[in-house]
């Protein structure tokens, strides 16, 4: 039986859902015999790959570098799969979405810098104009809730799909802590 290839990907978040990828600790080794992680921050690989069966991503769509990647990668991703409360509903980078984009840069690098107060224009990518969960942009197959998801129903989720079932997460999963 051949391996399903998976891939991880942080967009607009804060890592908590890779961390709760790694604590399923020994239970990854059980998943290792199943999966080929062929592209993630936990890796060294710089391009997607041109074929991943299930790509989970962790973030909120918050600048045009970030919708050019997640396009990327739904043209490439057999499943996609929001991996918690941000990707799912833009959750804490959604916040700025209450003001327009040059406040938040005014008040980021502008109001609260000390030293070298100026916008950089060439070093971050161009914000959009809100904050966006992931399905407001492709299609997504999975969702899984969570700030971060418990490791029990990601563990739960990954498993399912590499027996070829879709997961009913209805029971293992909740948004918030």
């Amino acid at each position: 039986m051949s391996k399903i290839r998976i891939a991880t990907v942080w967009m607009d978040g804060c890592s908590g859902c890779h961390m709760s990828f790694l604590d399923m600790d020994e239970r990854l080794l059980e998943l290792a015999e199943h999966i080929d992680l062929v592209y993630s921050p936990l890796v060294d690989l710089k391009d997607f790959p041109q074929e991943v069966d299930v790509t989970l991503i962790e973030g909120a769509l918050s600048s045009e570098e970030d919708m050019e990647k997640l396009h990327k990668i739904r043209k490439h991703s057999k499943l996609l799969v929001s991996l918690g409360d941000c990707a799912v509903t833009a959750n804490v980078p959604g916040m700025r979405n209450s003001f327009p984009v040059d406040s938040v840069l005014k008040r980021g690098y502008l109001e609260n810098a000390t030293l070298n107060q100026q916008i950089p224009l060439q070093v971050i990518p161009k914000l959009l104009p809100r904050a966006l969960p992931l399905h407001e942009a492709v299609k997504v197959d999975l969702f899984i809730p969570g700030c971060p998801p418990h490791r029990d129903a990601i563990h739960y989720a990954l498993s399912e799909l590499i027996a070829g079932r879709v997961p009913d997460l209805s029971t293992h999963s909740h948004f918030g802590a």
